[in-house]
């Protein structure tokens, strides 16, 4: 939540500014502690209730924050000082909410706060691979190295991502125009049809008088069906951002035929690059895979990775935790195995990752290589079906006509 402040200095002066807090009362408090004098404190926004009742933050975009820490990696391998750094490069930010909480994050560094820490707090805006590799940096003394490593890390997430997501894109279109022509046939073409055969003296074919039906019930209950698909969209978003609910729609996402698998591989390569990113900064196995399960897009599997978690904080092998849980791929348990044993488990990690990154863009390719052309068929038979349905009064109408 952002608040506009207009402060007072021990020396007398007056200063405003925007600051990040997650209420009005932890903010004033957090000033009077610096010694600052709070002269006024207001929610921004064009509708302060809704900032005072905790709604939605403005994100941060993921481009602006991936430059923001190739500049600082940039500046700190130059040997500017940290907080130095940070007072450039929170002066150059364009984003009202980045700038407000880099002013918080550099007014916490200045006064001897650890930089992850200070990130630590906005957890809503910022990953917590994020903040534990900024702990790793501070820990081993190169946090310059340890930001230009996150900054990899996540455009190779970002570089899945976009190929998973360009390569559906053509079926999702194909399958749009497909519902749409049969929609605008239902809904324009098959009324006209129906008036005319209203003069006829015969039945109707079955074909003809079920998709005349159908129209009839579409065009007559139109903004009815769409407001139940309003309605049921809305119930279903809402019962799945319900605790504990998100959980089990992940769990029927594995449980798929084709794509189950796919979404396996991608949980564990996104598991594996970021335990690998973890470790390289020198992050203890137990904390890396509590960040990195935290981390998890999906949620039931991020939930085993907790029992995994608890087992290796026991004392048991990450190798043999992962076996007994039976979440993840045998191939994946053996290279972690063989990592652990030669105490190579950063590289096997990123390995594995690499691994199962072209598997999902091979499996995403033969996907679509196959999913387009029975799409088209798809569509030829279904829009065939219904024009042949139209025509087929008319027809046995010439036919008697002839005769």
């Amino acid at each position: 939540m952002e608040f506009r402040c207009r402060l007072g200095t021990p020396g007398g002066e007056i200063v405003e500014g925007v600051y990040v807090a997650d209420s009005e009362l932890r903010l004033r408090h957090e000033l009077e502690e610096k010694g600052l004098y709070v002269l006024s404190l207001q929610a921004r926004g064009a509708f302060p209730w809704l900032a005072l009742g905790g709604g939605r933050r403005k994100r941060v975009s993921r481009q602006e924050f991936l430059v923001f820490n190739q500049e600082l990696a940039t500046l700190l391998k130059a040997g500017m000082p940290l907080v130095q750094s940070l007072d450039i490069l929170r002066q150059r930010v364009l984003n009202l909410t980045f700038k407000a909480v880099l002013d918080g994050v550099y007014e916490k560094v200045k006064a001897g706060t650890a930089l992850s820490d200070a990130f630590g707090e906005h957890t809503g805006l910022f990953p917590a691979v994020y903040a534990a590799s900024l702990m790793a940096g501070e820990r081993s003394g190169s946090l310059d190295e340890v930001l230009r490593r996150y900054v990899a890390y996540e455009k190779l997430i970002g570089a899945v991502k976009r190929k998973t997501i360009s390569a559906l894109i053509y079926p999702v279109i194909l399958v749009t125009m497909m519902v749409g022509l049969i929609g605008i046939i239902v809904i324009r073409v098959v009324p006209a049809f129906s008036g005319f055969y209203a003069n006829f003296d015969r039945e109707l074919p079955l074909s003809t008088r079920m998709i005349v039906g159908l129209s009839d019930m579409v065009v007559g209950n139109f903004w009815l069906i769409v407001a139940g698909g309003i309605a049921i969209g809305v119930s279903v978003v809402g019962w799945v951002r319900q605790p504990g609910q998100r959980a089990h729609v992940d769990r029927m996402l594995l449980t798929l035929p084709w794509a189950g698998g796919t979404v396996r591989k991608f949980a564990t390569a996104q598991l594996a690059r970021t335990l690998g990113t973890l470790l390289s900064g020198g992050i203890a196995l137990v904390h890396a895979l509590e960040v990195a399960g935290g981390a998890m897009t999906n949620r039931h599997l991020a939930a085993e990775i907790q029992h995994v978690t608890r087992r290796v904080r026991e004392g048991e092998s990450f190798a043999a935790a992962l076996r007994a849980r039976g979440i993840f791929a045998d191939v994946a348990v053996k290279m972690v195995e063989v990592g652990e044993s030669a105490g190579a488990l950063q590289e096997m990690l990123n390995s594995l990752a690499d691994f199962y990154d072209e598997e999902i863009e091979t499996e995403v390719a033969r996907f679509i290589t196959a999913i387009e052309p029975i799409i088209l068929v798809i569509m030829g038979v279904v829009i065939a079906a219904v024009v042949l349905a139209l025509y087929l009064p008319l027809f046995e109408l010439s036919s008697v006509v002839g005769g």
